[in-house]
């Protein structure tokens, strides 16, 4: 159980500037292969409309890109349960329920935090399957692989090649933009969340699920990249499909054109204008 001990003094700091501002705090959380720092756009855009906008690191995430590439050890073996709790901890200090935005499994995780009630609203973007999502479409397990391929890097932490992050990341935008978003943003990211979500609908301890019939919670918006490989439609529309039965406000979006990289690459305005749209629409 990850406990306030783990927050970090910089997660500290804007918690308590989130709180002094008076303003709604967006929380921003990452997903794999990616560190706290690429929603600093976002971060600006929030700002700038009004909101008290946080970007935490998974329990001890290294505070930059080349300090994580330096120190991949620190990665391995953090699970999709110690992640959650480190955001839950964070997001129970501030004194404002706050609107989650997640990426790929940043996506999951805040969607668990929206069914445990911590959130006003929220939005996944191409997120990660969970228990009770059934559809696996190729590209999804071509783009896990080299984590999947090694029963290993269960406890490993993995890191992407070039070649790789250009199949799961940047396969809709040029070579040159998925070189330069590899160079930028690639960081290691630990193997054990994959196995947890690849094994969600045989382990009924999983980790990996959502309490999808939570009727009281924050609205909800998931956001698919018609072009991504590792999340493709199929999966961010099937669990769209768990929410049918809840009185919750549950909305779907597809972004035409866009890959697994729609948060960080040239288009990302279009994606955060959606979300910006949807948290002024339903935490005001």
């Amino acid at each position: 159980m990850v406990t306030e001990n783990t927050i970090t003094a910089r997660e500290q700091a804007e918690i308590e500037a989130a709180n002094a501002s008076g303003h709604t705090p967006v929380v921003f959380v990452h997903g794999l292969w990616l560190h706290a720092s690429s929603w600093s756009r976002w971060i600006d855009l929030f700002r700038e409309a009004g909101y008290a906008a946080l970007a935490p690191g998974w329990p001890d995430d290294p505070e930059s890109v080349e300090e994580s590439r330096q120190h991949p050890e620190v990665f391995a073996g953090k699970g999709v349960d110690e992640v959650t709790d480190h955001y839950a901890a964070i997001i129970r200090q501030l004194k404002k329920s706050p609107v989650i935005i997640g990426h790929s499994f940043g996506g999951l995780i805040t969607q668990q935090l929206l069914g445990l009630g911590l959130g006003a609203a929220a939005v996944a973007i191409d997120p990660a399957p969970f228990r009770g999502v059934l559809p696996l479409p190729f590209s999804a397990l071509k783009a896990a692989f080299p984590v999947l391929g090694n029963p290993a890097n269960l406890k490993r932490a993995v890191s992407l090649t070039a070649e790789q992050f250009r199949f799961a990341f940047a396969n809709a935008v040029s070579e040159q933009e998925a070189a330069e978003l590899y160079a930028t943003f690639a960081i290691p990211a630990p193997g054990r969340p994959l196995f947890q979500a690849a094994t969600a609908n045989i382990d009924p301890t999983t980790e990996a699920k959502v309490n999808v019939k939570n009727a009281t919670r924050g609205p909800l918006l998931l956001i698919s990249g018609e072009k991504d490989n590792t999340v493709p439609f199929a999966i961010t529309h099937a669990e769209f499909k768990q929410y049918e039965k809840s009185a919750a406000v549950t909305e779907f979006q597809q972004i035409d054109g866009r890959g697994h990289s729609l948060t960080i690459d040239s288009g990302w305005r279009e994606v955060a204008d959606h979300a910006l749209a949807f948290a002024k629409l339903h935490a005001a």
